[in-house]
């Protein structure tokens, strides 16, 4: 059997389309093409239904993420979608990261994700794709393998969980898990309670109900207009949520025919507006990572500095948990992410593409008038006059550290204290409830070792837990400093992503207990209290050893993921040239 085609099934002019993209390689293309019509004609297709543009569409599904327990249903209406608009569906499994099942933390695994996604977009023959993600890593992953693959790609999150209810008490993950933890350490309630309120805290299938990591994706991923417009918050058990995966497989079919690639989306002015959001949500800090991330693999860099310059004029206006009060239900009951585009109108780049195919400002305008709601404030009334994240520096930080400003203590974000030092996790968990640990409320908590290679994988135990002497003191926060992570749902007076990292050798590694650490806040300023004289003699004394493996993903993540502040990013994965850097002075 021969072809005119060549063995990517390109005839001449535009390139292959359907079926006959990226063709197995058999020498004959014709045979080639023939030969996959064949087997899955063995499922049924007819050859009208192979005839049509391939919406491939990422299953994200596992027994092991309850965050995705939707994925059936989410798939199913996204098929619809896709079928009336004129596409043919096809759906494949790629790695499922759940943030609470996956050892030895979720971010570990992103960029394995990343690649599963990325390389079964290119493998399979697919003319746009619709992902499926929701829970922490997976929405960054997916972004960023698409992003990479270069067709067009649309995301749909499995959206939020509901909230229950305690002894009255509106409760929800996992803002109150730690609460609710944090009482049973200090000895406020019981075992047998605490096992009644993990009965509450998760009350039905879909992602965090506060402005953790996966909401903070969500909306990110809309600010970015990745996603159709309103559809970072319909909780997943809603019809709401039904909706917007039909009307995400209609738009993939769209997309072909309009030629929306990534790289049209995803511009400097879409990660400018992902930053504003992220700000104005009070947003997890692990969003800093994840966009820098994202942005890497098309060349776009995020300057730290500038990004701390659009949080000092981007005050926090939602007023969710852990920086507010409310749930991501009262967030969609209020308009969901229009509602807040629209106070921040003035401040965004309206002239950004959407998926839709339309620009942020006629998505805006389409969107219709306000309401009178609670959980998103006015621009003049906010709930934190800053963004919620600030970037600090120092000699503790050269290459930056973060923290969560707006859900902070405020009687600690000028202080200065005697540092308390845990090598690793595993020294913490070794001594932090003993009794004869020598720390007072005034202290600064040090954990080192958390970060991208010295964990590895930067896990969220930068969110130290309170001793437990402390705890049962009332002591409910403390100043703590480390080159890790925290949930997007916690709370405290927490610096994180300290870079360079102490498995690397960065000042971190240096600090003893004893030392007097400076935070600054409105100084932007981390420091060890230490003559450089002195740090420059521990480093010589002290040697590091980066952390080695000796096989399998382990040895590929430690020699060649990247730092916090290039998103712990496989090196290999990012951009080989960077053309802009954002945000952009205004």
């Amino acid at each position: 059997m021969t072809s005119d085609r060549d063995e990517n099934g390109d005839a001449g002019g535009a390139g292959p389309e359907g079926l006959r993209k990226g063709l197995t390689s058999y020498g004959d293309t014709g045979f080639s093409i023939f030969l996959r019509k064949a087997f899955i004609k063995g499922a049924g297709y007819t050859d009208d239904a192979l005839a049509r543009p391939v919406i491939g569409i990422v299953n994200t599904g596992s027994a092991y993420n309850p965050c995705h327990g939707n994925a059936d249903q989410l798939i199913d209406a996204v098929k619809r979608g896709a079928m009336l608009a004129g596409g043919l569906p096809m759906e494949f499994p790629t790695v499922s990261i759940h943030e609470s099942f996956a050892h030895p933390t979720s971010m570990y695994l992103r960029n394995l994700m990343s690649i599963d996604t990325e390389e079964m977009i290119r493998a399979q023959p697919m003319d746009a794709v619709v992902l499926i993600g929701g829970c922490d890593k997976t929405v960054p992953a997916q972004l960023m393998g698409a992003a990479s693959a270069g067709i067009p790609a649309i995301q749909l999150v499995s959206g939020s969980m509901l909230t229950g209810s305690h002894r009255s008490e509106r409760v929800g993950a996992c803002t109150d898990c730690r609460r609710f933890w944090g009482k049973y350490r200090a000895e406020e309630i019981d075992a047998e309670e605490i096992s009644r309120v993990n009965d509450q805290l998760v009350a039905s299938v879909g992602t965090c109900s506060v402005m953790g990591t996966a909401s903070t994706m969500a909306c990110v991923a809309e600010a970015l207009g990745i996603m159709l417009p309103g559809g970072a918050s319909a909780p997943a058990v809603t019809a709401d949520r039904i909706r917007v995966a039909e009307q995400t497989g209609a738009t993939a079919v769209q997309m072909i025919r309009q030629g929306l690639t990534p790289d049209k989306v995803l511009t400097g002015k879409a990660f400018e507006n992902a930053l504003r959001v992220l700000l104005a949500i009070g947003g997890s800090t692990n969003g800093v990572i994840h966009l820098t991330a994202i942005a890497g693999r098309l060349g776009i860099e995020i300057d730290l500095d500038r990004l701390d310059t659009m949080g000092r004029e981007t005050p926090v206006l939602v007023d969710l948990k852990p920086s507010g009060r409310f749930y991501m239900e009262d967030f969609h009951n209020a308009g969901g992410l229009p509602t807040l585009l629209r106070e921040l109108k003035a401040l965004l780049h309206l002239d950004a593409l959407t998926v839709t195919g339309r620009t942020l400002g006629e998505e805006i305008e389409r969107a219709g008038e306000g309401f009178k709601q609670d959980a998103i404030r006015p621009l003049r009334d906010p709930i934190y006059p800053q963004g919620g994240i600030a970037v600090l520096r120092g000699n503790l930080a050269p290459r930056g550290a973060i923290i969560k400003q707006s859900a902070a203590d405020a009687r600690l974000m000028e202080h200065e204290g005697r540092a308390v030092v845990f090598e690793n996790v595993a020294d913490m968990a070794r001594r932090i409830d003993d009794d004869a640990l020598d720390v007072t409320p005034d202290d600064v908590l040090v954990l080192k070792n958390i970060g991208p290679t010295g964990a590895p994988g930067m896990p969220e135990a930068g969110y130290l837990p309170i001793p437990k002497k402390l705890a049962r003191a009332g002591v409910k926060d403390i100043v703590r400093v480390s080159d890790g992570r925290m949930s997007g749902t916690a709370a405290g007076t927490i610096v994180l992503h300290v870079t360079p990292e102490a498995a690397i050798g960065g000042p971190l590694a240096y600090v003893r207990n004893g030392d007097r650490i400076r935070l600054s806040v409105s100084g932007r300023e981390l420091a060890v209290l230490v003559p450089a004289e002195e740090l420059a003699a521990r480093a010589k004394s002290q040697r590091i050893e980066p952390p080695q493996a000796k096989r399998g993903y382990h040895k590929l993540f430690l020699e060649r993921v990247t730092q916090a502040d290039q998103g712990v990013d496989f090196d290999f994965l990012r951009a080989a040239e960077f053309t802009e850097k954002v945000p952009r002075p205004r």
